[in-house]
């Protein structure tokens, strides 16, 4: 990515991360697409309504794979060898580490994260937490996938990720309708299924890095934590991975506010959150691979071309934004009936739908400029801007709402566009002004 048109690269790169994308999150969606329609409204909530607990430890793990990302892409610009190997050998140990304890913690902490959410019944309670359960069971797969394929993706291959989500997706897909149409086995079955697909794609991102013919390849006896590289990817992908699981925790309470409005109001939310999280796929993708190409630019001192890609990354993300709102708008009923055909569920859900797609444009804004500073190395920025702004901002915005303001439904549900706009005009402000550019790792 040092050298060549830009906009081509970031397109090439961005492409297979979005498909990729599309597919990781088929897994909780077509969880939910099973049991809204195989199952029962409650499971479809329940399974629905799981979503920001299962963000938080995904986004934490996820936030540790970009510090890696982004310091194994700065050496390999930079040419250096050695240093790219002991980063991916400290990512795969720490990911071991971590991986373990976070499934522990997953797992006893089931019923405390439920609590916070207040499901309007006892049988959602329970369907949620079977749910979970199961899921956490198989946070190893999931935390080794999405860190091997960032260790892919920082130099420069994002296909292979792509296929093996593929495989997965169908495999979870195909397992969700046996063990439910065929065993019955509710939801339980649909996160029986997830878990065994994740392992697959967890196994072939393995044995794919165990055999790279590259300065990435992956020895198993040479696992080790090599402390100084170990330092630098947490100095990155600390406060990344404590910004994306704070603000999904923060969602956690959002979704108790929601639930305070009953089941049809929670099951149109649900059905809204599945279509929201795949509109916003491209612009993540586009921020993803605009992470990798200011990493390499900067390993090579090439500020000039970091600022084009950052400019043209912008460019693509609220192009494509624009193009995907308008059959949304449109199309706001079947898309939400697709989910559940309860006319209540899909009256809420489209009315979400039609008032909040409209101001996704701001999260273009801050998600391109996010990515950008974490690819220079300047992680701590973003986090307490977006944690701020997400987290801070958001929770006293609806506590005024919910205890002064009569607690209106609409109100609600509007703390998500205050938060994105005034997270887009920090992070512009910041960026326009810093001198982001001189965080970068290698000297």
């Amino acid at each position: 990515m040092t050298e060549g048109k830009i906009a081509p690269q970031l397109i090439t790169f961005a492409v297979p991360l979005l498909l990729g994308n599309i597919l990781q999150q088929l897994y909780n969606t077509v969880d939910t697409w099973v049991v809204g329609n195989y199952v029962s409204d409650s499971a479809f909530s329940a399974v629905g309504n799981v979503g920001p607990i299962i963000n938080l430890l995904i986004g934490f793990f996820m936030g540790l794979s970009t510090g890696a990302g982004v310091v194994i892409s700065q050496y390999y610009g930079a040419k250096q060898e050695d240093k790219v190997r002991s980063a991916v050998h400290t990512a795969v140990s720490m990911t071991l580490i971590l991986g373990a304890l976070f499934t522990f913690i997953g797992i006893i902490m089931v019923p405390t994260m439920l609590g916070f959410m207040r499901m309007p019944s006892d049988e959602i309670h329970k369907a949620a937490a079977r749910y979970l359960t199961i899921y956490f069971s198989g946070m190893m797969s999931l935390t080794m996938y999405n860190m091997g394929s960032g260790i892919l993706r920082a130099v420069g291959d994002s296909l292979r990720p792509f296929y093996f989500l593929a495989v997965s997706a169908v495999t979870n897909t195909v397992l969700d309708l046996v063990f439910v149409l065929v065993f019955g086995m509710g939801v339980e079955g649909v996160a029986l299924a997830t878990v065994l697909a994740q392992t697959l794609s967890a196994v072939l991102i393995l044995i794919t890095l165990s055999r790279i013919d590259n300065c990435c390849r992956l020895n198993l006896k040479e696992l080790k934590l090599h402390f100084d590289i170990l330092g630098k990817i947490l100095k990155i992908g600390i406060p990344a991975a404590l910004q994306m699981a704070i603000t999904s925790f923060s969602n956690i309470f959002v979704q108790r506010y929601i639930n305070f409005f009953g089941d049809d109001c929670m099951g149109g939310w649900t059905a809204y959150s599945k279509i929201d999280t795949f509109l916003l796929l491209p612009m993540q993708s586009i921020s993803l691979a605009s992470t990798t190409f200011v990493g390499q630019n900067l390993g090579v001192n090439q500020v000039d071309r970091a600022r084009k890609g950052v400019r043209t990354a912008m460019l693509l993300s609220i192009g494509s934004m624009l193009i995907l709102m308008a059959p949304v708008l449109i199309f706001a009923e079947p898309l939400v009936t697709f989910f559940n055909d309860n006319p209540n569920i899909v009256k809420n859900g489209a009315l979400f739908l039609r008032l909040m797609s409209p101001f996704y444009v701001f999260c273009c804004i801050n998600q391109i400029y996010a990515g950008a500073l974490r690819g220079a190395g300047d992680s701590r920025a973003p986090m307490f801007i977006m944690v701020g702004c997400f987290v801070v901002f958001r929770q006293i915005y609806l506590y005024i709402m919910a205890n002064y303001l009569g607690n209106p439904m609409l109100g609600i549900v509007f703390g998500y566009p205050a938060g994105w706009l005034l997270c887009s005009l920090t992070t512009f402000l910041y960026f326009r002004f810093s001198h982001w550019e001189k965080h970068r790792i290698v000297s």
